[in-house]
């Protein structure tokens, strides 16, 4: 994934742009960078971040810099934000997203006399610097942003830092959020709209869907008008935004409570205890234990002073291996209980059948598992969310090609639809597979409800294919 903060000022811009980009340290653990402009010209780092946070890495760089606009991010992949020199003049840009077709189009820059690529991490293209060169194929920066965003099959939202502002362009469709604030002499922009709560600023406005802007210390120019069509992921309020966040105006600390709630409704077991997986899933559980009146407890405790994500590492067995290890038991509200366990979703499968091993070995009489989101059947197209390489890592999907082996595709919009007999066969038998003593997933009809955004401006892609 990846997160961003932006900040044009009439002051020194540093400090808060340093504390804004760390506030989206939850969003990735790889790299991190920042880059600003002022008296001295353009200045710029990026550490890598996996064994060290934002903060530590960048204590030195931030009390040397000096500038009055700046942008900042947070990276899972490639090292950004990156400082070009075009016709455009000298800028920097960062950016969130994904590009499918990147192979395609490196090819067709290749052979239209584009004739190297510079930013080179272990052997692959930066994604951010094909789309710095996409940009410079146009004669100014707004119509080569809007190109770049045209060009690219996936999502593309961006910051680009010039001399005399802040361009900041939300992805086509709004897959990605982008938040406004403001305070005295300064404006700033945030994939997370509680990052400038705490350093000062108030709630501007949030960017639709396609629109571009250019950001001053005195003002936001809007200079393409937001589309009319929006499909942001629904799986930023289920598990990756941070709980004190809203996107268009829902909370997600909120949307999770109303999620737990409408779970608890649908469901007919009476264990002792409701229990989250934390982080994510805990307010999921506070919802449920709301509606149903069983009581909430925290059987586990998520160790995180020195723990990276459990997702960053490399290798799939060193990232469970993590995962465990974060998660320390309190015997006394494990042993013997029934326990109801709520986790935001069911991916590979691996993590969650370890945790519920683990609470039986503690002495749990019973685990019934209620992910908060339904059964991730397709892995997703938009945004980087995890390194799977495979549809086949979904453990859904796994299941559906033991049933149908070769015709597992045909059959894919049935194992997605909650009411059909084969969506109950996988759920059925994924909870053997993992030994949950029950198994429920959240309804996609539910989930949406629990948004309460109307249903075509949501992306639901990786619960039932439809983009």
């Amino acid at each position: 994934m990846g997160g961003f903060f932006a900040v044009a000022s009439k002051n020194d811009c540093v400090f808060d742009l340093f504390f804004g980009v760390d506030y989206h340290s939850h969003l990735g653990t790889r790299r991190g960078g920042m880059a600003v402009y002022g008296k001295n010209g353009f200045d710029r780092a990026i550490h890598n971040i996996e064994n060290s946070p934002f903060r530590t890495k960048f204590e030195k760089d931030a009390n040397e810099m000096k500038g009055n606009m700046g942008i900042g991010c947070i990276s899972d992949y490639e090292p950004q934000p990156l400082l070009l020199r075009s016709h455009h003049g000298t800028y920097v840009i960062s950016t969130v997203g994904k590009i499918n077709n990147m192979d395609e189009i490196v090819a067709e820059l290749l052979q239209s006399g584009h004739t190297h690529f510079m930013e080179m991490t272990s052997g692959e293209i930066n994604a951010t610097e094909l789309v710095g060169i996409l940009i410079n194929q146009k004669e100014n920066i707004v119509d080569g942003i809007r190109y770049a965003q045209e060009k690219i099959n996936g999502s593309l939202t961006l910051l680009l830092l010039t001399q005399k502002g802040i361009y900041i362009a939300r992805d086509r469709l709004g897959r990605t959020p982008v938040a406004l604030g403001k305070k005295e002499g300064a404006y700033c922009a945030s994939f997370e709209s509680f990052a400038y709560l705490n350093l000062g600023y108030e709630e501007y406005r949030e960017l639709g869907p396609g629109e571009i802007v250019v950001v001053t210390p005195e003002e936001v120019v809007t200079l393409v008008k937001p589309g009319k069509k929006m499909k942001i992921c629904t799986f930023l309020w289920i598990y990756y935004g941070y709980p004190s966040s809203s996107y268009e105006g829902v909370s997600v600390e909120e949307m999770r409570y109303r999620c737990g709630e409408l779970l608890a409704k649908r469901d007919s077991v009476t264990p002792d205890n409701v229990a989250g997986v934390p982080d994510s899933g805990t307010a999921h559980a506070i919802g449920y234990a709301n509606e149903s009146g069983i009581p909430f407890s925290r059987p586990l405790i998520k160790y995180t002073p020195t723990w990276p994500r459990s997702f960053m590492p490399t290798m799939q067995s060193r990232r469970n291996q993590i995962a465990k290890m974060k998660l320390i038991p309190v015997h006394n509200l494990i042993k013997g209980k029934r326990l109801l366990l709520i986790d935001d979703s069911i991916v590979r499968g691996t993590q969650l059948r370890e945790t519920a091993e683990f609470l039986y070995r503690s002495g749990a009489k019973e685990v019934h598992v209620r992910p908060a989101c339904p059964p991730l059947i397709y892995g997703c197209k938009f945004l980087n969310f995890s390194r799977s390489t495979s549809d086949m890592d979904l453990i859904t999907r796994r299941i559906i090609q033991r049933f149908e082996g070769e015709d597992a595709e045909k059959y894919l919009e049935e194992y997605a639809d909650p009411d059909s007999e084969r969506y109950h066969k996988m759920v059925e038998a994924i909870g053997r597979e993992m030994n949950f003593s029950s198994l429920r997933y959240h309804r996609l009809d539910d989930m949406v409800e629990s948004v309460g955004i109307d249903a075509s401006n949501l992306c639901t892609y990786c619960w039932n294919g439809k983009e």
